[in-house]
């Protein structure tokens, strides 16, 4: 082999490393991408289920009287926002205690969502207060007829938390 030749071939050798580490890192940000957007989709899927199973209970505890709805006419007969969170007789760590939404104030637990990925453990945390339908991202200091409830994802293997909110407003006719 002369010396243009094996010039030839050490440039070759050059090229074709830098394809396969060219590849390999286009594979590996691809890969970063899939899970991280399969994380996020889940910690979402998560959080919509939460604001869900809230949304099935009743609006305060003064609209619930013998398991039946009863109207509430006046703020005065809601719960004061420092009093937010589980009643007495609920049990903090379980959500099927809860009867009302304002239970949820303060609730945290932890979820593995998917059991084939043992990395898929997420931490849901819920926040409910008292917001006016005119500043609705401030928290009111007196109750109102309106509670924003917010549902915070995260898990150690996203970047980021997945913060999901929704009002709920009592309407009484």
């Amino acid at each position: 082999m002369n010396t243009g030749q094996t010039m030839l071939a050490v440039g070759a050798m050059i090229l074709l490393s830098i394809l396969i580490l060219r590849v390999n890192n286009t594979f590996l940000t691809t890969s970063s991408t899939f899970m991280d957007s399969k994380f996020e989709i889940m910690a979402t899927s998560i959080a919509t289920s939460e604001i869900e199973e809230i949304s099935k209970l009743a609006f305060d505890k003064s609209t619930i009287l013998d398991s039946t709805i009863v109207p509430a006419t006046s703020l005065a007969d809601l719960t004061t926002p420092g009093n937010l969170g589980p009643d007495t007789g609920e049990d903090p760590n379980d959500a099927k205690t809860f009867n009302d939404i304002d239970d949820y104030n303060g609730y945290t637990v932890n979820i593995n969502a998917d059991s084939t990925m043992p990395s898929a453990n997420f931490k849901v945390r819920c926040v409910v207060s008292y917001v006016n339908p005119s500043t609705p991202n401030v928290v009111s200091s007196t109750a109102t007829w309106n509670k924003k409830i917010t549902v915070y994802v995260s898990s150690v293997s996203m970047p980021d938390t997945i913060r999901l909110s929704t009002i709920y407003s009592y309407w009484y006719f």
